[in-house]
Formats: C-alpha cells, sequence, structure tokens
C-alpha cells in the first residue's frame, strides 16, 4: 500500500512560437490545465519567439528562481529551420533525462506512426529544476504530460520518481 501524500510542486510553462498569442495558446493552455487539475501551482506561464536565446532567457531566469521546481515547454522542437527549442535548452542543462525522449517517441509511434522521428523532445536537471521539452501540438502535449511527467511528478509514483530526488538534486 502506498502512504504517500501528494506534493504539489511549483512550475512554470513556456510557449515556443513565432505565432501563438494568449487567445489562441492552445498547448500553453492544456499543459496549464493539465497541471493544475493533477494538484500542481503553475506559478509563471508564457510565451517566447522560436529564437534559442528568447527561449534560454526565460528558462534561465526558471532555473534560477528556487522556488521554480519544474519547467515545461512546447513548441520549437521540430526539425524545421526555427525549431531550437533543444539547443536552446541542452547548454542549460546540468544532466540530460535520455529515457524521457525516448519514452516520448515510444508513446507518440503508437498514435502518429513513424512521424514521431521528426520529434526532439527532450528533458533534463538544471541547477535542481527538471525541464521537459514538449513538440508544440496540444495532442503531444496531452500525452507528454498524462502519459510521462505527471507520473514522475508525483511523489506517489512507484517504485519511484522525480520528486523524491529533488532534494538530492544540488548535491556535488
Amino acid at each position: 500500500m502506498n502512504d504517500r501524500q501528494f506534493i504539489p510542486l511549483n512550475l512554470a510553462i513556456l510557449t515556443v512560437s513565432d505565432t501563438r498569442t494568449e487567445a489562441d495558446d492552445k498547448s500553453g493552455a492544456v499543459l496549464q490545465r493539465l497541471a493544475a487539475e493533477a494538484g500542481h501551482h503553475v506559478c509563471e506561464k508564457t510565451i517566447a519567439r522560436d529564437d534559442i536565446y528568447q527561449v534560454r532567457a526565460v528558462v534561465s531566469r526558471w532555473i534560477a528562481d528556487p522556488e521554480v521546481q519544474a519547467v515545461v515547454t512546447t513548441g520549437g522542437t521540430g526539425i524545421t529551420g526555427r525549431d531550437g527549442t533543444p539547443e536552446a535548452i541542452t547548454p542549460l542543462l546540468d544532466k540530460v533525462i535520455d529515457g524521457f525522449g525516448e519514452m516520448f517517441r515510444v508513446i507518440s509511434y503508437d498514435l502518429i506512426g513513424t512521424s514521431t522521428m521528426q520529434s526532439r523532445a527532450i528533458a533534463g536537471v538544471a541547477n535542481g529544476t527538471f525541464v521537459f521539452c514538449l513538440p508544440g501540438s496540444s495532442g503531444a502535449c496531452k500525452d507528454g504530460w498524462t502519459k510521462l511527467i505527471s507520473h514522475q511528478l508525483d511523489y506517489r509514483t512507484q517504485p519511484c520518481n522525480l520528486v523524491e530526488l529533488m532534494p538530492r538534486l544540488l548535491e556535488r
């Protein structure tokens, strides 16, 4: 029996897009809704142009903030010329969680077939903050959250989860 209690986390959500606004940001809204429904607090949600330096600036601010425990981005993970989220985020990461991208593509394969190979979804840890980068479609955000992220950001998930690692993330 699992006697663990849920631990709500402070999350920040970034939509990476040259065209989205708050009015039509479906992916960011899906992530915000799902995080809140799971019991987490979304402390900030914003949109940044698909520019590696703008993305890096926003995420850097969040990973430097001790109140933000996880960051979820949506968009910019494809292979077109303007898709630069992995390039923006990877230099910030202290450790890459390779299994996240691998598992995301496995899950996605069942839904969209070989098109999933175009996804460069990544995750990692930066300054004790978990960072997850999802594709820009609302379906990919829903799948990434419900099938991967939500379970690992839930202290009750066993045999292990990312929340129980949080006190040790900054050990040297």
